[in-house]
């Protein structure tokens, strides 16, 4: 049976009595009868332990408690009907939070997920009559929910249906070779449904079932064990018919006015789950009239968990109606020269928020005036990874304290991005800068530029195995979205200068870097200064260092560790920004910071998370939204995990055609080979590439930097980049 695309999430009442290990465990007798058990994974508690094989059972009175195997103590049990279910068929993954404790389960087969699921909803069934309309009105007020219950009632009910109407036909069958094969009479074989159980509810006034839909009478011949099972299976399935027809009907007695035939997305009051990788979104703000938002309480598993709304009893809603067959290819984004805006000044006062997507779709039904306004990007690559990505520990281990700059790693360990274009993707959040120029207080206005600090590393998120290409020297990448120029200007040791532009600011830096392998961890140590100017006043920072984890053993995973000032070297004042080393047990990803005057008073106080968003601080209570992520595309991780403003740097779009000198990445044909996903063509054409440089190396006719020039330690821009651009490329040779 093809799953469902969409992830469903039932939700009910956040508060439980639930056991951790060494509280008391209910017994067995008191949980009441066994409606399911099997064995499954479950994720475990301590951080990048993955997931184990534990034996779960649902017993009746909406117990869930697991052991290690079968007949051994419970480890630690929650009761279903008090807590949040959020399921993701495609993968087979069922999330439940009771607020106080968490399982994350994944079955191990489709069939699994089903029965289980199919378990967990006919307990649920028994509550869900319970206070439905107080649930609807307060989850409608937090976003307008679309309620789309019936229509899922209805689809379960069509399947119970069609699986009862199965095992009638089957008993018929089974009946008629059995009437066949029988020397009794007819008048021996009693039909009176009214006396005989299941098939009796089909009975209307006092008209007599058809003989293919009579059950035997007990003094005819006895029922074969065939014919048992089938009465079971059918009862069984009744019983489920019952409960959802029952609960369809409250909410159609209950709701008359609401259509249930929509099908637009329904909000869940749950948060994103740290397994739930393709509904990667982060939290917005929401009402006026609640409290405000915990960011750093009730953590599980290294993810960021927010206080969970009170219900009166269970509820579903319906997350995503795009079915998984549909390409993201299909979809088309508007975009001009700028980005749409990401962020939103704000107060955050409410403890939970609808998911939002800064990108506005498109009608593919457009004028072809509009047609002609626009640019259609790409939402995902030709090709996610090809082939294994091989062990970088076996690489590095031969290179300890080295700089791994200079040594050489097969086309595997790369993404098909240069260094240059890398450069561009941590500019994706650029608008902050252009919020910042309009902002007249110059404390805001740093703390604009501290967040925009702050996202240029959240496009790291989900990279942590693969590098860029190293550019050719003379090599360059435009990104005309921010008048973005990027060029590489010295071979070894490698540097790359950039320069890019908007109204009222400008941005560039000098970039190099080194990298050396510890043992367990990569250090990944940038060099050079990042300087901005807005107006009469020049910003610097430098950016800290960043380590690759867990290299020999366990889940990979990035963290960026240490100081980030940003100073104004105009006026004196300044912003700290500690990123913070994640504990064993502690959140990740942390950022704290303080805007200190030039006499070191603490103007303001920042508080985030690169991965997610940034915010100052106003009050106890309040907190002014300066940057938010915007959220991954839901195949993130079938792509090299780019956002989706990564995706579309490699790509030739309609308005680059003609227009992009020979020496641009997007032109490199070894990495657009492994975006491609060919991987033997990108491993020759790498090679082709640099044999390439060497020969013009070997003959003194390297190329030289074309749009910068070195000043002191620094590398300048020295413009006429765009301008050349207007006259063509006609005196610029092709570096491969």
């Amino acid at each position: 049976m093809q799953q469902p695309t969409s992830a469903v999430h039932l939700a009910v009442n956040a508060s439980l009595a639930s056991t951790a290990p060494g509280r008391p465990v209910t017994p067995s007798s008191v949980a009441g009868n066994i409606v399911y058990e099997g064995t499954v994974l479950k994720k475990r508690r301590k951080r990048m332990q993955g997931f184990a094989r534990r034996y779960f059972t649902l017993y009746s009175s909406g117990l869930l408690s697991y052991s290690f195997e079968p007949g051994q103590p419970p480890r630690d049990q929650l009761l279903l009907t008090q807590a949040a279910i959020s399921t993701s068929p495609g993968r087979r993954d069922i999330h439940i939070d009771s607020h106080n404790a968490t399982f994350h389960i994944k079955c191990l087969t489709e069939e699994d997920f089903d029965k289980w699921m199919a378990a967990f909803r006919k307990i649920l069934a028994q509550e869900m009559p319970k206070s439905r309309r107080s649930s609807l009105a307060r989850s409608a007020s937090r976003g307008g929910l679309t309620f789309s219950r019936a229509s899922m009632l209805v689809d379960e009910m069509g399947a119970t249906i069609a699986q009862l109407e199965s095992a009638l036909i089957t008993f018929r069958d089974q009946e008629q070779r059995r009437k066949r094969t029988s020397t009794r009479s007819k008048s021996d074989i009693g039909y009176h449904g009214k006396d005989h159980g299941v098939l009796g509810l089909f009975r209307k006034g006092h008209h007599h079932e058809p003989p293919h839909l009579a059950v035997p009478d007990a003094t005819g011949s006895a029922e074969s064990p065939s014919s048992s099972e089938l009465v079971i299976s059918m009862a069984t399935a009744l019983d489920q018919l019952k409960h959802q027809h029952s609960a369809l009907s409250k909410t159609f007695h209950s709701y008359p006015s609401i259509d249930t035939n929509a099908s637009g997305t329904v909000g869940s009051p749950l948060p994103s789950t740290a397994e739930e990788e393709d509904e990667v979104h982060t939290p917005s703000t929401a009402g006026p009239h609640h409290k405000r938002m915990s960011a750093f309480s009730s953590q599980s598993d290294g993810s960021v968990w927010f206080d969970a709304p009170e219900y009166d009893g269970p509820e579903e809603y319906l997350l995503d109606t795009t079915p998984a067959e549909e390409s993201q290819d299909k979809e088309l984004f508007y975009t001009d020269s700028r980005l749409t805006d990401r962020t939103e000044t704000t107060e955050i006062e409410s403890s939970t928020g609808m998911d939002t997507d800064s990108e506005s779709e498109v009608a593919p039904e457009k004028e072809l005036t509009e047609e002609l306004a626009v640019i259609h990007r790409r939402t995902s690559l030709p090709s996610g990874p090809v082939g294994d990505e091989g062990s970088l520990f076996a690489v590095l281990k031969k290179n300890v304290g080295k700089d791994l700059s200079k040594v050489a790693l097969p086309v595997t360990f790369n993404e098909p991005l240069t260094m240059l274009q890398k450069a561009a993707e941590e500019l994706e959040y650029y608008d902050l800068l252009s919020q910042a120029v309009q902002s007249q207080d110059p404390v805001e206005r740093i703390c604009y530029i501290a967040a925009f600090a702050v996202s240029t590393y959240a496009n790291t998120k989900h990279r942590t195995g693969r590098k860029g290409f190293n550019p050719m020297l003379a090599e360059t990448f435009e990104e005309a979205r921010m008048r973005f120029i990027a060029e590489k200007v010295c071979h070894n040791p490698v540097i790359m200068a950039w320069h890019a532009e908007g109204d009222g600011w400008e941005l560039y830096a000098t970039a190099s870097g080194k990298t050396k392998f510890w043992g367990k961890s990569m250090e990944v140590i940038p060099q050079g200064t990042i300087h901005l100017k807005l107006g009469e006043d020049h910003y610097e920072w430098n950016r800290p260092s960043s380590f690759i984890r867990n290299l020999m053993m366990g889940t990979k995973y990035l963290e960026h560790v240490g100081k980030l000032v940003v100073k104004n070297t105009s006026r004196g004042d300044s912003c700290t920004l500690d990123f913070k080393e994640g504990g064993y047990w502690g959140p990740t990803n942390v950022v704290s910071g303080t805007v200190n005057s030039s006499s070191g008073k603490v103007l303001a106080t920042l508080e985030g998370k690169w991965d997610e968003q940034m915010a100052r601080k106003l009050d106890s209570s309040h907190l002014h939204v300066l940057w938010r992520i915007t959220p991954f595309p839901k195949n993130a991780m079938q792509y090299y995990g780019f956002t989706t403003f990564g995706i579309t740097l490699n790509e030739v779009t309609p308005d680059l055609e003609g227009k992009l000198p020979p020496t641009d990445s997007r032109y490199r044909p070894d990495v657009r080979a492994l975006e491609n996903g060919d991987l033997d063509t990108a491993e020759k054409e790498k090679q082709r590439v640099e044999d390439l440089q060497r020969e013009r190396r070997n003959k003194g006719r390297e190329r030289n930097p074309r749009w910068f020039k070195q000043v002191g330690d620094e590398w300048i821009y020295t413009g006429g980049y765009w301008e050349q651009r207007q006259r063509g490329w006609t005196d610029v040779e092709p570096l491969w």
